[in-house]
């Protein structure tokens, strides 16, 4: 089935960037090398081939409308976090509706201790990869044992032939607390300056697409320092209010979830692109519809209770106007 909204409108040079965490996208199958087994069938989410391919729909079709609002295209660029494999990307690209889409991915297999990793989907008509590589987050704990989490994932590219660089991410967690993992945030944000840093060398004004969900929100240090240092643009500090974010905790709104350009997007030159908009994709669909939650993500679990909703975060997404 060919969707209608895969008809790019005549005229229109807006390109939909986004990035999008999936919840624990797991396969149905227990790797022994990571601690997977809760999403497996004899789990304790009882994580069955039918519960999966439901996931794996509803994130096709989310991915689908993202930004179609403005353009009548899906998105040009997705950055996605906690996919388990590579299988898994395959999977989620050959399910409707995006099977109809010239989609391609790039991932790699991180050191994460759960096995789930960062991805980018790309359109093959607008996005060429020229390079990519996993860039490793290096946190160890006191007792000098690495504390494993997700590589940062690093692509360079031609987006409609204008060179980009972007970084895909999901920085750790604050399941410990906040305090006693902040710094582990800001090893993550000290490690992507380094990184720039080398591709400065070579380029004197790069144009970075930097997303992810950052476990950290626009106000946080960590964010700051990489904003600062490297003198980017970050859109979604005005869109994260009292009423509104791309997660919810405790019935307060969170807004971990970003993406930041360089400020080479913010000026108007033919051949290249320019910042539009930026904005949540928090429609109702993606909602709980009814009670103490509702107008929260309509996640798949809650607990080991299944749910059989989309995701525990909302996409975030950019677009960027191609001056032709």
């Amino acid at each position: 089935m060919i969707f209608s909204f895969f008809r790019k409108k005549k005229g229109s040079h807006l390109n939909t960037i986004s990035f999008y965490n999936l919840e624990n996208l797991f396969d149905t199958i227990d790797d022994p090398k990571t601690l997977d087994d809760d999403f497996t069938p004899k789990g304790r989410k009882k994580w069955s081939l039918r519960r999966y391919k439901k996931k794996l729909y509803k994130l096709a079709k989310t991915i689908a409308e993202i930004g179609n609002t403005e353009t009548q295209s899906p998105p040009v660029l997705v950055g996605v976090a906690e996919i388990e494999n590579e299988q898994v990307m395959q999977d989620l690209l050959a399910s409707e509706p995006l099977a109809n889409v010239s989609y391609d991915y790039v991932h790699y297999d991180s050191p994460d201790e759960r096995g789930i990793d960062c991805g980018l989907i790309y359109h093959k008509d607008h996005f060429e990869v020229l390079y990519s590589e996993p860039i490793a987050v290096l946190i160890y704990e006191e007792d000098e044992r690495r504390d494993t989490t997700r590589d940062i994932l690093y692509v360079k590219g031609k987006l409609n032939n204008e060179q980009v660089h972007i970084f895909v991410n999901h920085w750790p967690s604050r399941r410990s607390g906040n305090t006693t993992t902040e710094h582990k945030r800001m090893i993550a944000a000290e490690t992507m300056i380094r990184f720039m840093a080398r591709i400065e060398e070579d380029e004197a004004e790069p144009n970075y697409i930097i997303m992810g969900d950052f476990n950290d929100g626009p106000q946080s240090d960590s964010i700051k320092k990489l904003i600062d240092t490297k003198t980017l643009y970050n859109p979604m500090e005005k869109l994260l209010t009292p009423d509104r974010g791309s997660a919810n905790y405790k019935r307060s709104w969170m807004l971990f979830d970003q993406i930041m350009v360089s400020h080479s997007f913010l000026n108007f030159e033919k051949g290249t692109h320019s910042f539009a908009h930026a904005n949540i994709f928090d429609e109702h669909f993606l909602t709980e519809f009814k009670g103490k939650y509702m107008g929260s993500p309509y996640r798949t679990y809650v607990g080991n209770r299944y749910l059989g909703g989309y995701s525990d975060h909302f996409p975030v997404y950019i677009q960027l106007k191609y001056n032709a």
